[in-house]
């Protein structure tokens, strides 16, 4: 079948992040392009997670910050009361323009919307929940994943971070069950608006995978804070508590009692339903898609990008993705360059990180160096609060280059931001060192940093 006889030349499954930067740019490039999304524009990123998220913390670190204000001689309130409705209002608002921005742009690039789901018929074809069909040369994946819910009694009784962002009122008591970013970030949000915060998870220590100084400092943090952090502990069920609440229950007997239960458990890939089976996509063990270097699926004409495929799950990932997709596409092969990506987890206080933990340095190198610096940040030390931030090199000692740069305190994110280009170019130790800091400031400390910590 020639390229003219199919209805498109690039149909995409799903319309988040990763789906909408794909169809775009293709459409860009002159590629005749259908996308096919049921709900609201923008997936999990934009509707229920990284952007609704985003507002929820900025708003409880805003109540932080008035605490600060107050402990600096500002004469407000110290925990002044929140309207959640409003402060859901204005989310929501936000939220919005940001669907009509992408209406815009798929209307100025000619992509068909096509507000259906679909499946698979075979590699060329895809069956519309409307019944209609549609082909193409090529077809991209991009559904996403959704969130966990446990397979133990009562579980449905339990809210996931999907359901976080129906609530209209912040809830008094909170168990928060998990140990990666999102029960973290949940955790402190939550906390930072009032609730008392309970964070359940079955390992020694939260954020599995990131340095062991950032994970040991920020545990330290959010108990200061009056998070109540409960390691090594299992739940087995959740039971419903007459007359209201949620009695979560341990395997040995024991119990709490909380107006809300939030499952922060792990994500799995949408693709159940899709069918990939009938024109021979191959899935892994959790259902994500199979795909090479250059995100193309067993069959050669059908790829996938994001968290359907169950690489790197973040947001600007999933779009550079789908951004080397359509390189690859208009005859220029591209691979996606996963190394020193930075990421930002929105606790409170955040994190900022950036290339190798220590500890896979120490995996990787002979030779390895670690930097440590461990401060009060201004704004504290003149409120008399006692959080600390906490920078930390890494560095190859056989070459000089900086491999890791981490970092908790305030404006995390924002610092790392910025240190990731140079760790993109290769930056040294010593190159850090040359570099004047800006002073006085937290991110100075990355280029003050003299003497090594000792093994």
């Amino acid at each position: 079948m020639s390229t003219a006889s199919y209805d498109y030349d690039l149909i995409v499954l799903g319309g988040g992040s990763a789906g909408l930067a794909g169809a775009i740019r293709a459409a860009q490039h002159g590629k005749r392009v259908a996308m096919l999304e049921p709900g609201e524009l923008g997936g999990t990123c934009v509707n229920v997670g990284c952007v609704p998220k985003k507002a929820m913390w900025l708003a409880a670190d805003l109540h932080e910050r008035i605490g600060l204000a107050n402990a600096m001689g500002f004469d407000v309130e110290a925990r002044p009361a929140l309207s959640w409705k409003e402060l859901v209002i204005h989310r929501q608002a936000y939220i919005s323009n940001i669907h009509t921005s992408y209406h815009k742009r798929l209307d100025e690039t000619g992509v068909v919307r096509i507000p259906a789901r679909g499946h698979l018929l075979d590699a060329h074809t895809v069956a519309c929940s409307d019944g209609v069909h549609y082909s193409a040369e090529h077809i991209l994946i991009a559904t996403g994943a959704h969130p966990l819910r446990p397979d133990i009694p009562g579980a449905e009784l339990g809210l996931v971070s999907d359901d976080f962002f129906d609530l209209r009122a912040a809830p008094a008591e909170v168990a928060i069950i998990g140990g990666g970013y999102i029960a973290v970030e949940f955790a402190g949000i939550m906390n930072g608006l009032g609730a008392d915060v309970s964070l359940i998870y079955r390992g020694p220590l939260f954020l599995r995978g990131f340095d062991q100084d950032l994970r040991a400092t920020l545990a330290g943090e959010m108990v200061k804070r009056g998070v109540d952090l409960c390691f090594n502990t299992d739940v087995d069920r959740l039971e419903e508590i007459e007359g209201g609440g949620i009695r979560v229950c341990g395997p040995t007997g024991e119990e709490s009692e909380v107006d809300l239960v939030l499952w922060a458990t792990g994500r799995v890939p949408n693709t159940e339903g899709l069918r990939l089976g009938m024109a021979g996509v191959t899935l892994g063990n959790n259902g994500q898609v199979a795909v090479d270097e250059y995100s193309r699926t067993s069959v050669e004409n059908i790829y996938a990008v994001g968290d359907c495929t169950d690489r790197v799950a973040l947001t600007p990932v999933a779009i550079a993705e789908a951004m080397a997709l359509v390189e690859t596409l208009n005859g220029n092969p591209t691979a996606m360059d996963y190394g020193a990506i930075p990421s930002a987890v929105f606790s409170q206080p955040p994190i900022g990180t950036v290339g190798l933990t220590e500890s896979e340095a120490r995996n990787h190198c002979r030779e390895v160096m670690t930097y440590r610096s461990v401060f009060r940040p201004m704004q504290h030390t003149l409120a008399g609060r006692d959080e600390h931030t906490m920078m930390k090199l890494v560095v190859d000692g056989a070459t000089d280059e900086v491999l890791g740069i981490h970092m908790v305190g305030p404006d995390a994110g924002e610092i790392i931001q910025g240190f990731a280009v140079a760790m993109k170019c290769g930056a040294t130790k010593a190159q850090f060192d040359a570099t004047v800091g800006i002073h006085p400031t937290a991110a100075e400390e990355f280029v003050t940093m003299r003497e090594p910590v000792e093994d």
